[in-house]
């Protein structure tokens, strides 16, 4: 028997890797915004994960109920045409897919194995150094593509500090037919039709993610584009980059 938790746990691929495990009989924490949407079973908690504040309360109340959590997967993200600036003052893409991801990670009690699905392996370059926040030209694909690659150097950082204890499995599930939850435009909207039309079921999507899972992998970091192992070059997963996110991700929180 698992413990898992699950965020973005009540939609497209989290939920379908929820209602996975709940008919194993495990145990599934699925973290979400409708609880209508929390598949039967499940163990339901409501946050809105681009607020830091909210991750710091799921984390409470996780690391207080349970114990074990075996794995920890990361799915919510939601797309952003439009720049949008959360209550607590940070860039809503950065926020919701790279620093709840961040706060989970380091936040839960000693979890077995992460798995963050992401798309992994863009160059580091694709970080906006002077402009984490884009302030300046905001794109809502570039945002996605600045909180994936931070996601990689959250791996990468994560691996150096807890590696020896819990795997971090960074997990690229290819084009999936989920709702593809955003708020989109007129040109980024036919995008999202034809993945929700042309994409795999989710069944398929989820599997190399319930291939982790079940059977992770002993190094410390793994990149995954579907079940094809991706080498960690130096120029896509750089020790430096990561070190200096992980400074620079703190300083944001603290601030």
């Amino acid at each position: 028997m698992k413990t898992l938790v699950i965020t973005g746990g009540t939609d497209g691929m989290g939920r379908a890797l929820a209602r996975t495990y709940l008919e194993r009989g495990d145990t599934v924490v699925v973290v979400g915004r409708d609880p209508a949407k929390a598949p039967p079973g499940a163990v339901f908690m409501g946050a809105d994960l681009s607020l830091a504040a909210a991750n710091r309360r799921v984390i409470d109340a996780v690391n207080a109920r349970f114990p074990v959590v075996d794995a920890l997967v990361l799915c919510a993200r939601f797309f952003r045409t439009h720049r949008y600036v959360t209550a607590e003052g940070l860039e809503g893409t950065f926020a919701l897919d790279y620093l709840s991801r961040f706060l989970l990670s380091h936040g839960l009690r000693a979890p077995r194995l992460i798995v963050n699905v992401s798309g992994p392996g863009q160059p580091v370059d694709t970080i906006r150094w002077d402009d984490l926040m884009l302030e300046r030209g905001y794109d809502g694909v570039a945002a996605q593509f600045q909180a994936g690659k931070a996601n990689d150097l959250l791996g990468v950082a994560y691996a150096a500090r807890h590696g020896g204890r819990t795997p971090y499995v960074l997990v690229h599930p290819g084009g999936v037919a989920t709702s593809v939850a955003g708020e989109y435009d007129a040109t980024t909207a036919p995008h999202a039709r034809a993945l929700r039309r042309h994409g795999m079921p989710v069944e398929e999507g989820i599997r190399p993610i319930v291939a982790r899972i079940d059977r992770p992998p002993a190094e410390p970091l793994t990149a995954w584009l579907r079940d094809r192992p991706m080498a960690l070059e130096p120029s896509a997963f750089d020790p430096a980059a990561a070190e200096r996110l992980h400074t620079l991700t703190l300083e944001l929180l603290l601030g």
